[in-house]
Formats: structure tokens, sequence, C-alpha cells
């Protein structure tokens, strides 16, 4: 892949130390604060029920509506910096990050929180897509692989840090306080961006972009999402839930032609016959949509006055552990790929995430916080272990060429996993809590069955992804590099292209044929 830097010929070494320097501080730090957003808004969910007058179930919409554009979004992002500049892009996505968060705090219903959140996923995907790129492009050799590093971690410690933050926000200076906050730190990396980022761009690439394919993702996933979160209302078999699943496949079959004829592909449907490539992707579906949705219930369940009735700060800190255990674990998986070879080590991160989610089946009432921290870590372990060797693995089972593709291939699976299972999840939670109290159990008694059935539901997922292992890495055994740990450690809401594929060096991932263990 053909680079390009700049307008005004080679850099001397002080001005491409000053870019790279630019580069890293800009890219990390709306890294942290994208992922730290991301993460926290579950944990103000009840906050701005409460102020907003807006429902719960239907502000799961500011989580979906989020995920939902996202994945639409997150190649088509890349594609545009490719051909117009990623700086150029890079910074519109700034700058429609900084909008978003203004509107959401000066929001006074739930629509405007909802628009918002919708505005900030295409925002978010943007700043992701293009800051990898940007980083990339800026570095070489060693200094690259360490870039990189620095970027996976900011992007692991946002995610870590935001529900702890955004309720600690939320508890003191009110839930608006996040996305003022957010949107200050988003406007500092503006002039960072300008004056010490240089641009960089791929002439060699096609310069169609495919928007048809963009939009028509759109409508695959919404029209799903309505359905399932809607769907026990209206009735599985109602004509809203029929017409709407109808619609989700019309589009997919739109999306499918779509995708045969355009010059440059949102997805490359070759990919679809690596069988390594799909099922790597679909764990990472799995298991980032199962952690996002548990993780989404979690903060409606634990604030709920009936239940363990935390405020927003004693909840995002009810989440640490959680979020410690991913980060903790997270430079032990290549040591772990290792020893027990990546098939074992995905079984047994769906295993254990298998056994949280039954654990956490047998939720009771009278159950104290205390009862919860266990199992949830291991969902989060479980994740790690499985989430790391998958990102990997999306982007090693296919030629130099096609690693970009792979990498938007198993990104856009994460937020399609994070939408439609935090959907799921919402209708079973908001389902049986309602049936239980219409049959006259406490309220308690009615969360606490909602709790059990969609740790149920997120369990069969789970189990279902033990099967998917015999998908991946059936035709190629890993042999875990110095990068895999910053793959691992940023594998929570991003899959990281390899320095050497992203800088279009033509090095290949590291790959080797054979049976994996």
């Amino acid at each position: 892949m053909g680079e390009t830097t700049g307008a005004g010929g080679p850099a001397t070494t002080d001005s491409a130390k000053r870019y790279a320097l630019g580069a890293l501080i800009a890219t990390c730090v709306s890294a942290l604060v994208v992922n730290a957003n991301t993460s926290a808004v579950s944990i103000l969910i009840p906050a701005i029920s409460a102020d907003t007058g807006t429902p719960t179930d239907t502000l799961q919409w500011a989580v979906t509506g989020y995920s939902l554009v996202g994945a639409a979004v997150i190649v088509t992002s890349g594609s545009l910096g490719d051909v117009f500049g990623r700086r150029r892009i890079f910074l519109w996505g700034l700058i429609l990050f900084i909008a978003s968060c203004v509107l959401i705090a000066l929001s006074q219903e739930g629509i405007g929180v909802i628009a918002g959140r919708c505005i900030q996923g295409a925002a978010g995907a943007t700043i992701l897509a293009c800051g990898m790129s940007l980083l990339s492009a800026a570095n070489t050799g060693k200094a690259q692989l360490r870039a990189v590093t620095l970027w996976g971690a900011a992007s692991a410690v946002g995610a870590a840090a935001g529900p702890l933050v955004g309720g600690l926000l939320a508890s003191t200076l009110g839930w608006q306080g996040l996305f003022w906050i957010d949107a200050a730190i988003a406007a500092a990396c503006v002039p960072v961006t300008l004056l010490a980022v240089q641009e960089s761009a791929d002439p060699s690439r096609s310069r169609s972009i495919d928007f048809a394919g963009t939009v028509l993702i759109a409508l695959i996933l919404a029209p799903l999402i309505f359905a399932l979160t809607n769907g026990s209302a209206w009735g599985w078999l109602s004509w809203q839930t029929l017409g709407c699943l109808a619609i989700t496949i019309l589009a997919t079959i739109g999306f499918v032609l779509v995708e045969r004829r355009v010059a440059a592909p949102l997805l490359d449907l070759k990919l679809l016959r690596n069988v390594v490539l799909v099922g790597a992707t679909l764990s990472i579906l799995l298991g980032s949509g199962t952690i996002n949705a548990i993780m989404y219930v979690v903060s409606l369940y634990f604030q709920d006055p009936s239940t363990l009735g935390m405020d927003a700060f004693q909840a995002g800190l009810a989440t640490l552990p959680v979020a410690a255990a991913a980060v903790i674990l997270s430079p032990l998986i290549t040591p772990i790929v290792g020893r027990i070879g990546v098939r074992t080590t995905i079984a047994l991160g769906f295993i254990i995430m298998s056994g949280a989610f039954a654990a956490l089946a047998f939720v009771q009432e009278s159950w104290g916080y205390g009862m919860f921290v266990l199992p949830l870590i291991a969902v989060a372990a479980g994740m790690s272990l499985q989430n790391g060797p998958c990102s990997s693995l999306s982007t090693s089972s296919v030629e130099p060429r096609e690693v970009g593709a792979a990498s938007g291939v198993s990104n856009m699976a994460r937020y399609v996993g994070a939408a439609v299972m935090t959907a799921i999840v919402a209708s079973v939670y908001g389902g049986v809590s309602s049936r239980r109290v219409e049959a006259g159990e406490t309220d308690a008694a009615a969360l606490a069955d909602a709790f059990s059935w969609a740790s149920i539901s997120m369990g069969i997922w789970c189990v279902l992804g033990i099967g998917l292992v015999f998908l991946v890495a059936r035709q190629v055994q890993r042999r875990p590099a110095q990068f895999e740990a910053t793959a691992a450690a940023a594998s929570f809401s991003h899959t990281i292209v390899p320095p050497e594929a992203a800088a279009g060096d033509g090095a290949a991932p590291e790959r080797a044929g054979g049976v994996a263990r």
C-alpha cells in the first residue's frame, strides 16, 4: 500500500520526531476519551432517565444507537481517511465528537441524548479508525510498535476508567459533567492535530467510497434492534416485528448485491470464504457483545432502589474489579497462548464466560454486591482470553494486502455485537421484570428474575461460542509475536492492525501452517 505524508517532501529528523510525538498525543488522548465515554454511558442511564423523564428501556438506544452507527461508519471513515487525508477526517471526527457531547449535555429530553449518542457513534468510530492509521504512518520500526502499544494501553485504560469517572461526575457535577469534560479534552486535541500531526493518505487506493454499503449496514441493524427491543411488547409474530425482520432481510440482500458490484466494497465478500477469519470475527462479536450487554444490565440493577440502591459513583466503583481483571490479564494472554495454544485459549475463555453467566443465573433478591463480584470478574477474564487471540487471528489469517479489510470486519463485528446483544438483554430484562410484577412479585424479586434470565440469554451465546472454536484456528497455528500483547490489551474496544501492515511495507503478519492446538 503506497503512502504519502505531508506536502513538502521528506521530513527532517526533527520534524519527523515532532510529527510522531504530535500524532502520539492526539491519537492516544482521543482514544482514551472515546473509550472512556463509551464504557461510562451505561452507568449514567438511570441518572439521565431520572433527569429527563425518559424510561430506561427507551434510553437503551443511547447505547445501541451508538454501536449501530459505529458499525456502519467504522470502515467507511477509514476509507475516507485513506482517500482524502487521515488528519483531515480525524479532525472532522473530533469536531463531530465535540458537537455530540455539547448536544447531549444540553439535552432536556431523552431524544436529544439518543440523537447525540448516535452522532457520537460516528465520531468515535472515525477517531479510532483514522487515529490508528495516523499513528502508524508517523512512526517506523520499533518506534511504531511502541506508539501502537501506547495507543492500545490508552484505549484499555479509557475503557476501564470510564464507568468510575462517569459515576463520580454524575454523583458530583451531574451526568452532563462527563460530556462537558469529554468535549473540552477533545477540543484540546484539535490544535495539537493541526499544528503537530502530519497529513497522510493512500494514493494507491481506489477513490470510490461505499456509501451505499454504509447506509445498508444501518438499514440491516436498526430494524433488527427495533424488533429485538420491542418484540416482547409487540408480539414476536406481530406485523411490526415481522415487518422489521423483513426489512433487515431485504437490506441484507441489497448489501450483498451492492458489495459484489462496487469498486471498493465496505466488506470484501471473498473474505467470508476464510473460515478462520469468519470464526474469529463471530467470536469477537459474541465475546464483546455479551460483556457489553451484561454490564448494561448490571448498571441498571445495581442502581435500582429496589435492589442494591447504589448511586452512580458507587455503581462505577462496583464495576472496577471487572475492568481491572481485563487490564491485568491482557499482558498474560500472549504467554498463555504460547503455552496452551490459540484454540484452547479461546475455548477456555468461552467456557469461563459460560460458567460465569450460569452462576449469575442463580441471582436472588437477597444477593448483596459481594455475590456478583467473582462471576463478573470471570466474565471479563473469559472475554479477554477469547477476544485477544481472536483479534490477532483476524489479521493474521489473511494475506498482507487483506489485513486492513480483515481488521475492519472484526471492528464492525465488535460494534454489531454490542448493539445486538444489548438490545437482546434489554428486551429480556424489561420483559421479564414487567411480567413478574404483573404476576404479583415484588420489584426486587422481579428484577432478580429478570437479571437471571438476562444472564441465561448471554450464557447461551457463550456456549455457542465454544462451538466456534472448531472454526477458529482450524488451519492456522499461532506463534505469539511481540505485537500480540498490544492487540490483546486493546481488544475490548478495537482490533489493531499490525504496525507493519498499517504502514504498508508489505510485511506479512506472522503466520504458520499446521493444525492448531
